[in-house]
């Protein structure tokens, strides 16, 4: 399982990428190992709010149909498109495959996030 120092983690497989008041997010490389191969993702659009444990995305992989959800309270600024096309971007690369950019609301709310050190305990 590969983790990112840099990044923080929910219990639920989301990571987190922080850049000043705007949180990017996608899902781990362990929740992209168990999905198993995606072939469809549903994004939101750009200016829907969002609270933490939100559903907020689908995906659809040959396995199984997989909710994800906001570790981040906010409104959603950026979707990332390209995974619209090409959703096994998310299994070739999962952090650099973020789903959307949201402008925190709360943004304490990244500091009780996981470390890649507690996440990578939590997925024992």
């Amino acid at each position: 399982m590969k983790l990112l120092n840099e990044l923080k983690y929910s219990a639920s497989h989301e990571w987190v990428k922080v850049d000043g008041n705007k949180a990017y997010i996608g899902i781990t490389d362990y929740a992209q190992d168990h999905l198993g191969e995606v072939v469809f993702i549903e994004l939101p659009e750009a200016g829907t709010v969002v609270a933490t444990g939100d559903q907020f995305v689908v995906l659809e992989s040959v396995k199984a149909a997989s909710d994800v959800y906001t570790p981040i309270s906010g409104t959603i600024v950026e979707v990332n498109e390209e995974l619209a096309d090409n959703p096994g971007l998310i299994n070739e690369s999962p952090y650099n495959a973020w789903f959307v950019a949201v402008e925190m609301s709360q943004p304490e709310e990244a500091e009780k996030l996981l470390s890649a050190e507690d996440y990578e305990k939590s997925c024992e």
